[in-house]
């Protein structure tokens, strides 16, 4: 895993990188969250593919624990992927909601997150 560190505005965001899953837990989220704190960023930005799929399934409330610590310390977070490959409409409506808030945004590229994110 390589933290790419990006600042805008003064914002420190982190971008993750990793050819492995880097998140398949709810532990594996509140772990990456503290370990970026620690090292000084404000706000975050991993990837869709790093995440564990069943993260998109809704029924397991992985997505839920995870995004819920995000907001609860204020670390910014923004997914990048194709979202559009989901089907589920709870999913659908979730990202919708989700990307209303400051806190955690799904996107589709970086540049839409470093934009979003640095604001």
């Amino acid at each position: 895993m390589i933290i790419q560190s990006h600042e805008i505005n003064t914002i420190k965001i982190a971008e993750v990188i990793s050819d492995t899953m880097i998140i398949q837990s709810a532990q594996d989220g509140l772990d990456l969250m503290g370990n970026v704190y620690y090292q000084g960023f404000d706000k975050v930005i991993l990837y869709e593919k790093n995440i564990t799929p069943e993260f998109f399934d809704l029924k397991t409330k992985i997505a839920g624990e995870i995004l819920q610590k995000f907001s609860n310390y204020r670390i910014g977070l923004a997914i990048v992927g194709d979202f559009d490959k989901y089907e589920s409409k709870s999913l659908k409506d979730f990202i919708f909601e989700s990307n209303k808030t400051k806190h955690v945004n799904f996107l589709k590229s970086l540049e839409n997150a470093l934009d979003h994110l640095s604001k």
